[in-house]
């Protein structure tokens, strides 16, 4: 008797496991790859070595915020006539991606562009992931995936200063470049 609750237990533990790593909604890593191949999106992978923040004049906050960074995974919806009902389910799957609770809430934006979010994955003091999705309805949505080691909330607004002093145009962003000015 004792060994068959056992075993009762067991199997039913595994089903609660199951059930619960089982969700409906891939990851967002699992969503870039699954939307790398639609011609509706533009998706670029940037090593953080592409800023060339080597030859950037940088106080000791700024070189640490630029070391943590490992590469940016940016992917883009461009909206257009034709695809209008397909931007607003991909935008909703974005946003449900980003609803879970493993993602932390840094700020809301709300600009005369458009609307977004930043994210973060990770511990408070030790980020690993900053996600930036902003969308708007004449435009499309950009989703960006800062990857880094460590990386300091803190230390987010240096990491923007130290860009702004290099030199670094966005050329080498090809049509997502485009996308995001245009």
């Amino acid at each position: 008797m004792k060994k068959n609750m056992k075993n009762n237990f067991s199997l039913l533990l595994l089903i609660v496991l199951l059930l619960t790593a089982c969700s409906s909604e891939p990851s967002l890593q699992e969503y870039f790859v699954t939307n790398q191949e639609d011609p509706n999106f533009i998706v670029v992978d940037i090593p953080a070595s592409i800023l060339k923040m080597d030859q950037v004049d940088l106080t000791p906050t700024q070189k640490e915020a630029v070391s943590s960074l490992r590469k940016f995974n940016l992917l883009a919806f461009k909206v257009n006539e034709d695809n209008i009902e397909e931007f607003s389910q991909e935008q909703a799957q974005v946003s449900r991606i980003l609803d879970n609770d493993d993602f932390t809430e840094l700020m809301k934006i709300n600009t005369q562009y458009g609307k977004g979010v930043v994210k973060y994955l990770g511990d408070e003091n030790a980020i690993d992931e900053v996600i930036v999705f902003g969308h708007s309805k004449d435009k499309g949505f950009a989703l960006v995936r800062v990857l880094g080691n460590n990386m300091n909330p803190a230390h987010l607004i240096q990491l923007i200063q130290a860009i702004q002093k290099s030199d670094y145009k966005g050329n080498e962003l090809g049509e997502i470049g485009k996308f995001l000015k245009g």
